[in-house]
């Protein structure tokens, strides 16, 4: 990959990757401090929050999590 067009994209990329983060760490936070899901366990969930990135927080959050 050139860097001249790795430098091009890089004001999109910082961005979307700091809302990755973000989500998924408050995804995970989440997952860790609240006992009750819809279905699965907090393992199945924390696995899937961190290793499927950005759609496995969106799949938790609209999906998995239980109620308050």
């Amino acid at each position: 990959m050139d860097l001249a067009i790795l430098k091009e994209y890089l004001p999109f990329l910082i961005p979307l990757v700091a809302a990755q983060v973000a989500l998924g760490i408050t995804a995970l936070v989440h997952v860790l401090r609240h006992p009750h899901y819809r279905f699965g366990n907090k393992v199945m969930w924390a696995l899937i929050v961190m290793f499927v990135q950005i759609i496995g927080s969106v799949v938790y959050f609209a999906f998995g999590r239980g109620e308050e």
